[in-house]
């Protein structure tokens, strides 16, 4: 399969996540939820691994993969997705998904700091779009 395939699914798996999210969520305080998210998904993918080359594939990452990865859980992962599950818990899905997806703003801004990527034209009126959607859907 070709990346954009790939794409159509990662976005329908996101658009769905949240529905199952906001009925998960009731009754149940964020931080138990993510947990219960975090170890099924630990589960699913130790076994992942056991069959997709164990241990020595793990180390493939090597210290700088494993520490820049593990900056990605615990901003996305934890972080991201706690706040996302408080959020969501006492908000519209409809419209904290929209407001959660303007992270685009941000990794724009830092991948210009961190990484040297330029912010371009069509870049910024992109951003400004993702703002005027945000500001839409809370209308």
């Amino acid at each position: 399969m070709n990346y954009f395939v790939f794409a159509l699914l990662a976005a329908l798996m996101f658009g769905l996540a949240p529905v199952f999210s906001k009925i998960g969520l009731e009754g149940l305080n964020p931080g138990v939820a993510l947990t219960i998210r975090s170890s099924v998904i630990t589960m699913i993918m130790l076994i992942w691994v056991m069959f997709n080359g164990g241990a020595e594939a793990l180390s493939e990452a090597g210290p700088r993969g494993w520490f820049f990865l593990a900056l990605d859980g615990i901003s996305a992962a934890l972080l991201g997705q706690l706040f996302y599950y408080y959020a969501l818990k006492s908000g519209d899905a409809s419209v904290v998904v929209p407001v959660v997806a303007a992270f685009p703003i941000f990794t724009v801004m830092v991948a210009a700091l961190l990484l040297d990527e330029s912010i371009t034209a069509t870049r910024l009126a992109g951003l400004m779009m993702v703002v005027a959607g945000v500001i839409l859907v809370r209308m």
